[in-house]
Parts: structure tokens; sequence; C-alpha cells
């Protein structure tokens, strides 16, 4: 059955507003995965804080193009689903990535960070980076290091004072 050209509009719209509200995309084809795999898929990918969704090709060429994409024509054949990031392109990327290499089925095909084209292996070098928790955590240590060590430093001189009257104390008791 065709799609209305109100239904068209409405589907385009709303894959315009997914474009705009992600912080990456990542493009893949999808052929032969079964109903279970998808919702698995789909699942892993929520839990990074993503989306993943079947479009229609047209009228995603559309809605990339509105939305100031330039995906090549190749990417938007066949059977074409996009995973959305919307607070961890990584973590979505190691999900779409990990997912591909468990399921033949899924191919990933591009992706873009921003408004920036990337690649098949731009993206799997995206997903080798670590997860958004860890990058934070990892940043918090880099900052609090500095900190840790400056206090040390200032503490040692009052240390060693406090030291030397201890030992004096306990030679005048003595």
């Amino acid at each position: 059955m065709a799609l209305s050209k109100e239904k068209k509009q409405s589907i385009s719209a709303q894959y315009e507003q997914w474009l705009g509200d992600a912080e990456a995309v990542f493009l893949t084809e999808y052929s032969g995965l079964s109903m279970p795999a998808f919702d698995e898929l789909r699942k892993r990918i929520r839990e990074v804080g993503g989306e993943f969704h079947v479009i229609k090709n047209t009228l995603g060429r559309r809605a990339f193009k509105a939305a100031g994409f330039d995906v090549p024509e190749a990417d938007l054949l066949g059977s074409t689903a996009i995973g959305l990031a919307f607070s961890d392109a990584p973590g979505v990327a190691k999900a779409l990535s990990d997912f591909a290499k468990d399921q033949e089925a899924v191919k990933i095909k591009s992706g873009f960070l921003g408004k920036d084209y990337l690649s098949k292996q731009d993206v799997s070098r995206l997903a080798t980076l670590p997860a958004l928790p860890v990058v934070r955590s990892q940043f918090l240590a880099l900052l609090n290091t500095p900190a840790t060590q400056l206090v040390r430093l200032l503490n040692e001189p009052g240390r060693r004072v406090a030291q030397v009257i201890k030992t004096n104390a306990e030679k005048a008791t003595a």
C-alpha cells in the first residue's frame, strides 16, 4: 500500500527531528536479521542512550539532505536502519560493532559524528573508544592527580617539622 503525501511528510519530519537531536548517526544494513535479533540490537543501543530505527531510503535521503548531511547514494540502498546516539556516540558505535560481529546480517555502512562523515573504518575506530562513564572517570583522575600531589608537597615541610619536634620531645623526656 502506497503512503499518502501527508504520511510521507510526517515520516520525513520525524527522520529530520531524529537527525537534529542526535550527536551521531550510524547507517547500517540489516538484511536477513530476525525480529528477536533486531529487538536485541535495539535493547543494546537503548542501554547506551541511543535508538535504532528502520528507515525508508527515499524519505531518508530527503531528511538527510534537509538536515544538512551529505550522504553518499550507496549508503541509502538496500535495507537501511539508523543507529542514533543522543549522548554516547562511542557507546552506540560499540554496541553496533559488537552486534555486527555476532550477526552477519548487520553491516555498518557509514556514519556521522555531528555533521562530519565517518566511513565504516571510522565508525569501527570510534567503537574502540572507552564508554562515556570511563572517560569521565579518567578525566576526573587526571584533574585530581595534580591537586593530590600539591597537597602532599605542601604538607611535607610541616610533617618534617612535627617529626623533629616529636623527636626532641622524646629525647628531653628520656
